[in-house]
């Protein structure tokens, strides 16, 4: 039997950090679904639709891994497509406690699904969507800490040198 592991995220944008926890993942499992979990309370800068696309094409090297996405419980999403393992990904000690409480949280809902925390290469330790957003904003080049789709659709939102004057 193959066993099936949720990644989930926002994924708002999808970085080298996330994207060297799906590397591992696809080693790891016979199948990777990466869910982008969309949370209608919560302002994103990409729309759900252009973060599934994103990722889809940095994936698409993975023939193990596919793209999804839910509005609902992570636990529900992994049930219905019969996962047995969820994945988060973790830089540092913060993560890690906020992870923590997380995956007992899915435990209490879920107990037959097993959390694994894979940690991001050591250079990415420190890449996350929203500091990518704000070196873009300031005209920063982030292609060695994104996929270069990611890169593009940052700098085409957000460089100011993009931005035409009034």
């Amino acid at each position: 039997m193959m066993t099936i592991a949720v990644y989930a995220g926002s994924f708002d944008p999808v970085t080298a950090g996330h994207m060297s926890v799906v590397r591992q993942a696809a080693r790891l499992f016979g199948h990777v679904v990466v869910v982008v979990a969309v949370n209608p309370d919560k302002e994103s800068l990409l729309s759900a639709d252009e973060r599934v696309a994103l990722l889809r094409e940095a994936v698409a090297h993975h023939p193990n891994v596919t793209v999804a996405r839910t509005q609902g419980l992570i636990v529900d999403f992994a049930r219905d497509i019969g996962a047995s393992v969820l994945l988060r990904g973790v830089r540092g000690a913060m993560d890690a406690q906020f992870e923590t409480t997380l995956a007992q949280n899915n435990r209490a809902l879920a107990p037959e699904l097993s959390t694994l925390f894979l940690p991001a290469e050591a250079h990415l330790a420190e890449v996350s969507s929203s500091g990518l957003k704000a070196r873009v904003a300031r005209g920063e080049d982030v292609s060695a800490f994104c996929p270069p789709a990611v890169a593009t659709k940052l700098r085409e939102r957000l460089d100011p040198s993009l931005r035409s004057l009034p």
